[in-house]
């Protein structure tokens, strides 16, 4: 690894300590009665599940009781409980690589960081399919063929509802570790120009031996007697 490789390892594992301080992603539900800055809102951390404001969490929940969708629990989240475990391995993973300076290590962190986050991304999108879709068949308000799954990315509008999800600044700095991690695998060379240039060397001395003999050699066939 060049030293630029290691500086934007290790840049990019520290940048996931955003993760630990800010919400990854945020999700903003606005209609004619929560409009402009009363909209409701939800953060989510790796850590936790919390209102935008402080009722936000308890509003949602109670709307969403009358369609039928089950209450947004916290402390039933799983995977609230081993997501610091992973992002701080990947931290102390990916320092430690910058520390050893070797390609291979490099891009086997980075493919763990990748699955990682391509694996979080799914299980996201998968508890919101449950949750929009996993409706309570006795709810005051049915509406036949209507699911409320929220978006993963962008905006979509539920009932007179409309909901936007989008990364927060935790999840913007997961977004830029990642480029910072592509980054140095682009600046880690595969091949040095001294590893690159042997078998050019090889080749060359090999050509200047074969000159060399065929110098000495050439006075002495030229000398042999000839028979008629």
């Amino acid at each position: 690894m060049s030293s630029t490789s290691r500086i934007l390892t290790a840049l990019g594992s520290l940048l996931l300590i955003g993760l630990f301080l800010f919400p990854m992603w945020s999700i903003r539900l606005e209609a004619p009665q929560y409009p402009g800055d009363s909209a409701l809102g939800i953060l989510i951390h790796i850590n936790k599940v919390e209102g935008a404001k402080p009722n936000d969490l308890d509003n949602i929940n109670g709307l969403n009781h009358y369609i039928g969708m089950k209450a947004i629990e916290p402390d039933q989240i799983a995977e609230l409980r081993y997501m610091p475990l992973i992002v701080a391995a990947l931290i102390a993973t990916g320092l430690l690589v910058a520390l050893v300076g070797r390609r291979g290590p490099l891009f086997a962190w980075f493919g763990v960081f990748t699955l990682a986050a391509l694996a979080g991304l799914a299980d996201f999108w998968r508890w919101e399919y449950d949750y929009g879709h996993d409706l309570d068949p006795t709810a005051a308000i049915k509406i036949p063929g209507m699911a409320y799954q929220p978006p993963l990315l962008g905006g979509k509008q539920l009932l007179n509802f409309h909901a936007s999800s989008w990364p927060d600044i935790g999840g913007i700095a997961a977004i830029v570790s990642r480029g910072t991690q592509s980054a140095a695998n682009g600046a880690s060379p595969k091949f040095s120009t001294m590893t690159a240039s042997k078998p050019a060397l090889a080749s060359v001395r090999a050509s200047s031996t074969a000159r060399r003999i065929v110098a000495a050699i050439g006075p002495a066939l030229d000398a042999r007697p000839t028979h008629q």
